[in-house]
């Protein structure tokens, strides 16, 4: 029991931040949230005092985790964009966004080839379950199905914005 108690104290240690201290939570980064709430302020550093630079309104939008305090996170947006947020207007519940100007087909199948089921909108957001084999199950009301990982943000495990950048618009 110890022995696994000591494997499980070393597996949260091995999450690290990109300067390589580790990470509060003991989660890795990056990592995906999503946005609780369509009223989220984006601020220059990790903290109330900090200057507000925006305020999101976009309710389960994808953001990458790219550093974080105890109480903050700093994010990377669908534009490129890095602003600290409060870890309590964020959720661990994953999301897809459809950043391009395109409609991604959602598939009935991890496929080129599978059937068409549906049509994901330009700049909207959906629910992602899992993603496997380059491919991420979606979901929107009653309908579910694949979508590929390369178009939607959301996914995959490479950071997408520097961490030591500070805040503010893409560049």
């Amino acid at each position: 029991m110890a022995a696994l108690l000591g494997l499980a104290v070393l597996a949260g240690a091995s999450a690290t931040m990109p300067d390589g201290r580790p990470t509060p939570t003991g989660l890795e980064v990056p990592r995906w949230l999503t946005l609780k709430s369509s009223e989220v302020r984006a601020r220059m550093g990790p903290g109330l005092d900090y200057r507000i630079l925006w305020e999101y309104r976009a309710a389960g939008l994808p953001v990458q985790v790219i550093a974080e305090t105890r109480e903050w996170r700093k994010i990377c947006d669908p534009e490129g964009s890095v602003a600290w947020v409060h870890r309590s207007v964020v959720s661990a519940r994953r999301g897809a966004f459809n950043a391009s100007l395109q409609e991604v087909p959602i598939r009935t199948g991890r496929s080129d080839d599978a059937a068409v089921k549906a049509r994901f909108s330009p700049r909207s957001v959906v629910a992602l379950d899992d993603c496997k084999d380059g491919w991420c199950e979606v979901r929107a009301r009653k309908l579910s199905g694949w979508v590929a990982e390369g178009s939607i943000f959301g996914a995959g495990v490479r950071p997408l914005c520097d961490a030591s950048r500070p805040a503010g618009e893409a560049p």
